[in-house]
């Protein structure tokens, strides 16, 4: 039988060999803690607690545990046995199916992001576990989830290419190990100490009017779904979600004045948006099919839920600019192997409007209705002005706009071809 003098060191632990027979090493510095070595062939290592008369209680591999860990593993289980509580039975119930980490989650979306967040954050935060969390954890217990695994997942995520997604990740797995460790699944979260994965980025981009004439173009040919949501993104500035979500009901499209009202519930900042229509929205809006269903969705393919798949639409987007670029450049008389796009996001078109209304004239305060941001400040107590008529006046002028750099020749003053590189292109 092996006998260590002096406190177990990872080196120590390593220099230990099996035997023909069954092994338990005390660690000498801490009473209760014990190493075992299974016989020869197999000679696996794992760690144990004996402490005051109780039943071993195993808590792992040695691979799986290192010493440092399996140690302050040890203090908790005695401090458990001196409270008068069974570990084991707290380990049975822990490593039980409710605590498979799809489980929770589960339990997350029902109990918090649903109740905590409007209706486009939590279909967001879905996405992330159903794509990111659930397909790499799923079949795992919750407390078995490492610090390791995180970072890991935050790494691979960064290196597909998408590094502010990593950060909003990690943002969503903080909130869900916090939760878990507020409502009693866990003691402690494994998300303490990770580090942001990339720089939070502030997005600037500003599309050019050659640039929003190859969407609207790009959106034309694509065509239904995605195409009409794109066109409405671009004439209304409202968020994508607020689109793809929209209902017939929330429509008024009879009167002289045309508008969408936003409920509550969908808008971001949790106020009612009244949006003004111009005639290229309400023509966009009434050439829609009807998809039979049991839904009210504006934007569907089975008539029971909205849109997704907003990437796949997205390179399909892209591509299809790329190749309008490219054969209005050889008409041209330009390569069409020069033309390259730079990359954007469909929020770059809610950014673009609202830049653009600036230079045409618009005041902050209209725009700021129009995007529906949240009032700070002393406007926020005082100010209750919805600016309707502002609202309708400007988004009228962005449809004139947009109609005059659509109809443009591909060669004149409006629409050049500078170089700019259709990457992801994201949300």
């Amino acid at each position: 039988m092996t006998k260590v003098k002096s406190a177990f060191t990872a080196k120590g632990i390593e220099s230990i060999t099996a035997t023909d027979k069954r092994q338990e090493i005390p660690d000498p510095s801490l009473r209760g803690f014990y190493l075992i070595v299974q016989p020869l062939p197999g000679g696996a290592k794992s760690w144990a607690v004996r402490y005051r008369g109780k039943p071993k209680y195993t808590i792992g591999a040695v691979g799986a545990w290192a010493l440092k860990d399996a140690r302050k593993e040890a203090g908790r289980i005695m401090r458990a046995y001196d409270e008068g509580r069974d570990p084991r039975a707290e380990k049975r119930e822990l490593l039980s199916d409710d605590n498979l980490i799809e489980n929770v989650l589960a339990q997350f979306v029902k109990r918090h992001v649903k109740r905590k967040n409007r209706d486009s954050t939590a279909q967001a935060q879905q996405r992330y576990i159903d794509k990111e969390l659930v397909p790499r954890w799923k079949g795992k217990h919750v407390a078995t989830i490492r610090r390791r695994d995180i970072v890991t997942m935050l790494d691979d995520v960064v290196e597909s290419g998408r590094p502010q997604a990593a950060v909003r990740l990690l943002a969503l797995t903080r909130k869900f190990f916090n939760w878990a460790v507020g409502t009693g699944w866990l003691d402690a979260s494994p998300c303490v100490g990770v580090p942001v994965p990339a720089p939070l980025v502030k997005r600037k981009r500003v599309l050019s009017d050659s640039e929003l004439r190859l969407v609207w173009k790009g959106a034309e040919a694509i065509g239904w779904p995605f195409g009409p949501m794109v066109q409405l993104l671009m004439l209304t500035g409202q968020r994508r979600e607020e689109v793809a979500a929209a209902s017939w009901s929330e429509f008024d499209l009879t009167g002289t004045e045309p508008f969408w009202t936003i409920p509550a519930g969908r808008a971001k900042n949790g106020n009612e948006q009244q949006v003004a229509l111009a005639p290229t929205a309400v023509s966009i809006l009434t050439n829609l099919p009807k998809v039979l269903g049991q839904g009210d969705f504006i934007l569907s393919t089975n008539g029971d839920t909205s849109i997704s798949g907003y990437s796949r639409g997205k390179r399909r987007l892209d591509e299809a600019m790329m190749e309008i670029a490219g054969s209005e450049a050889e008409e041209s008389g330009y390569d069409p192997k020069e033309v390259k796009l730079e990359p954007f996001t469909l929020h770059d078109l809610r950014r673009t409007l609202a830049t653009r209304l600036g230079d045409l004239g618009v005041a902050p305060h209209t725009v700021e209705a129009i995007l529906n941001h949240a009032r700070v400040g002393v406007a926020s107590h005082y100010n209750h002005a919805r600016y309707e008529k502002e609202k309708r006046e400007a988004l009228l002028r962005w449809e004139r706009h947009i109609k005059k750099i659509i109809s443009a020749r591909p060669d004149s003053n409006v629409v050049s071809f500078s170089k700019i590189s259709l990457r992801d292109g994201g949300e």
